[in-house]
Formats: C-alpha cells, structure tokens, sequence
C-alpha cells in the first residue's frame, strides 16, 4: 500500500468532525478534494472506511483500525521532532492534554509552572466529561490525561499527584447557609443539582450518598461544570462540587460551602496514559515534572484550596 501522509492527516480531519464539509474547511480543500483522498484511501486498503446512519458518519472497524496506526504514526513523528530539538538543546513541541472538567481550573496553572522550565513548549487542552476521558484512553486519543477516577479495566500508568475535594454549596440566602453543622441527610429536603450523565463528579456523589444512605427526593439535571455552578448561584438547589471549580464564588461570598460532617469527600487527581503508549519527549517531561515538583503543586493549589491536603502517594 502506498498511502500517504496527506491521504492520513485527511482521514483523521474527517475521523474528528464525522463530516466530509467540515473536513475540508479545516484543511482549506474543497468538499470532492476530500472525498477524492478518502475514495483512493479505501481502494488501497480494499474496504470502506465510513457509512452514513440517517444523517450521521460512522466509522467501520477498518477506519478505527486505520485510526489507531494513524495515531501512532503521526505520535512517532511529533516524537521524532521533539527528539530532534532535545537533541539540540531545547525541549519543543506540543503537549495534547485532555481533562475532566472538575481539573480545568488548576491545569493552565500547572502548564504555566512547566513552561517556565521549557519555554518553547506549547499546549492543546481538551476539556472532557469522565467518560470522554475512557473512550479517548482507549483509542489512545491524547499525549496524557488529568482524571479523578482511573478505570480499572484498562492497562493504564497512572500517578496520583493532587487531592481533589468535593464539598456541598449552596446560595449565602439558602436555609440551611447559616447552620453550623450539617449532615447529608438534612440536605435531601432540598433539590440537589446534578451534572450529566458520563461526569465522574456526579459518578463519586452518587456512588458516596448511595453509600450514606441519603436519599434525594428531587434531583435537576445540568449539562457542564459551569452550568451546573451558576444554577447553584441562581438558587435552583445544593450541589456536591469541587472546591476548586467554585472557590471564586466562596470567596466572593455568592455561595457558602455547607459544613457537612461527612465531607468532603476526597478523590485523587491523576496523571494517566495507556501503558503501552510511547511517551513523546514532551509528555515524558510533563510526567517526571508532576511527579517531582509535588510541592510546587501543592502550593498552586492552595490559591484554590486553603485546606488541601497533602498530596495522595502514588498508585
């Protein structure tokens, strides 16, 4: 077969948008310029790559195939060039970085303290829900993740490195804002605000309130972390969030953090990758970096959590 890597890097462009039209705009081709390279594509390898369900692009098993050694042929290059630049004194590249939502508040900063060390680096940040972070381990999508909750059933390196506290909130006008002490049970009087399903925050609540017993009458449904804050603000209930995601909001005096006895309740942020995934340069150094500079991470934590903790031992 002689594919190329321009007939690859326009696979991947259409394996990311599910379209053909969005494809070529974000290659600056024309529409039948693309369906021309996926066209010559499937005659080399003798099987269609993608089908159309109603409206909808899927891929085949060939292309998930071809998207896997697509990933690590072009993996191998970036590789390649970063080797190349170390080689001449300097780490560049580009670190692909994907997160769970409830980490997006203390990543920039942490980039930003790794940056300062290799300046020439440059960052892609992805923002994703828990089971985003699953499915885009398993096709080995990123450079690295940042996700609270490892799964079990994947083969996967992980490092704890930052505590992640999840606490109940709600509006400084709310009835129980003025209590001294509170127990999850005296929450469930009250609406309590969820964030979509797939959300490793909403997994851990209502893995942990199932295991406490505290049953909720009445639940509202919110589709991101943000959202999911300003309803809070807006009075619509109480919810189970990170203390890093709402810590402007507390200390503006917009929400209260409730003082419940059974909280918070403590996950780890990890730092993960597939185990047989060949780390680029940049990743690598993004990893050592996170495992040796504990403290430096620590303290940038603290501008979001005076109470954190310190740091979990790693897995």
């Amino acid at each position: 077969m002689r594919i190329t890597l321009r007939q690859l890097q326009v696979f991947r462009a259409v394996c990311e948008s599910r379209s053909y039209s969005r494809a070529a705009e974000e290659m600056a081709l024309t529409q039948p310029a693309v369906s021309l390279q996926i066209r010559q594509l499937e005659e080399l390898i003798g099987q269609p790559l993608f089908e159309y369900l109603g409206k909808k692009l899927y891929l085949t098993a060939a292309a998930e195939a071809l998207q896997r050694a697509s990933t690590d042929i072009f993996g191998r290059l970036d590789s390649l060039d970063m080797q190349l630049s170390d080689m001449q004194g300097s780490l560049q590249g580009q670190l692909n970085l994907a997160v769970e939502s409830s980490a997006k508040y203390i990543t920039p900063h942490l980039f930003a303290a790794f940056k300062r060390k290799h300046p020439e680096v440059s960052l892609e940040l992805v923002v994703v829900n828990h089971a985003q972070a699953v499915k885009r381990l398993s096709i080995s999508r990123d450079d690295l993740l940042i996700m609270s909750q490892v799964p079990t059933d994947m083969d996967l390196e992980f490092m704890p490195f930052l505590n992640n506290p999840i606490v109940a909130v709600a509006p400084t006008d709310h009835p129980l804002s003025q209590a001294t002490s509170l127990t999850l049970q005296d929450l469930t009087a009250y609406p309590l605000l969820v964030r979509e399903p797939g959300s490793g925050t909403r997994k851990a609540g209502e893995d942990y309130l199932r295991q406490k017993r505290a049953h909720f009458a009445q639940t509202i449904q919110v589709a991101s972390l943000d959202a999911l804050r300003e309803s809070v603000v807006a009075g619509l209930g109480v919810a189970l969030m990170p203390r890093h995601a709402v810590h402007l909001e507390l200390a503006h005096g917009l929400l209260r953090e409730l003082p419940v006895e059974e909280l918070p309740l403590y996950r780890s942020w990890c730092v993960v990758h597939p185990r047989a995934k060949r780390l680029s340069p940049v990743a690598q150094a993004f990893f050592t970096f996170i495992r040796e500079e504990r403290a430096q991470i620590i303290a940038l934590a603290a501008r979001f959590d005076g109470s954190q903790a310190n740091p979990p031992a790693a897995g």
